[in-house]
């Protein structure tokens, strides 16, 4: 059985929905024959490379709040992301293009290496004081996944380096209707979109076992959508 999953490193929902899938498939009785495939998924796709600032600048800023209440809003988010036993620094975390790191995804996915370089990512970008808006940050994290350096390097120095890989997962998600992430395919079967809770993901693997249609539950779980938006469920903000 597959399961696709779009994502982006810059949605905090999909490093929390990550962990809370991989809870579901820890308890699934066929999960040695589950593949696991992430696709690509940018939040903010006309921002330039090299246009980076400051997480809450960002976020008061897109949603017209203060700096305070942006404070608040990540606050929110690292108590749910805390929930699941991750890391999450509310202040001094960057927010720029992922064009790259897809791209360099892409080389992992290629080299066998894909999840290992995504949670690699996830960590530092959100739990670690290393930007994943750096190049060499880029590379020092593949090399950590098991990817050649040099190797790795090419990539990012190529613009188009997998750059089709990239633009055709982000086609294949608006062909599927996918207007937020984290998103999930189960056997090309049906979508479940948004940061679920554990059990979700283990009744929806053990209904897509048994080949049984099912309707996407949990409608209030977090997600962030296309315009960059994470919201959280029963909080007054959005992160």
């Amino acid at each position: 059985m597959r399961v696709e999953i779009w994502s982006d490193i810059a949605c905090p929902w999909c490093y929390i929905g990550k962990a809370r899938f991989e809870k579901g498939l820890a308890g699934f009785a066929h999960r040695d024959e589950v593949e696991v495939v992430h696709r690509s998924f940018e939040l903010d796709p006309g921002r330039a490379k090299g246009d980076t600032e400051q997480v809450i600048d960002m976020l008061a800023q897109k949603y017209g709040r203060t700096p305070e209440e942006a404070r608040s809003m990540e606050a929110n988010v690292a108590a749910n992301a805390q929930a699941e036993g991750l890391g999450y620094r509310t202040e001094g975390r960057d927010h720029g293009s992922t064009f790259d790191i897809h791209r360099l995804l892409h080389l992992a996915k290629a080299r066998g290496r894909q999840d290992e370089l995504l949670t690699l990512a996830y960590r530092a970008n959100f739990a670690e004081d290393r930007s994943v808006f750096d190049e060499a940050v880029l590379v020092e994290l593949a090399v950590e996944a098991g990817l050649d350096a040099e190797e790795s390097r090419a990539v990012l120095a190529d613009p188009q380096a997998y750059a089709a890989e990239v633009r055709a997962d982000e086609q294949e998600a608006s062909e599927l209707g996918a207007n937020a992430v984290p998103f999930f395919v189960f056997d090309r079967r049906y979508g479940i979109s948004g940061g679920q809770p554990a059990e979700v993901f283990a009744q929806a693997l053990e209904q897509a076992w048994k080949d049984r249609p099912v309707t996407a539950s949990g409608g209030d779980a977090a997600a962030c959508d296309a315009d960059g938006a994470c919201e959280v469920p029963g909080a007054a903000g959005t992160a």
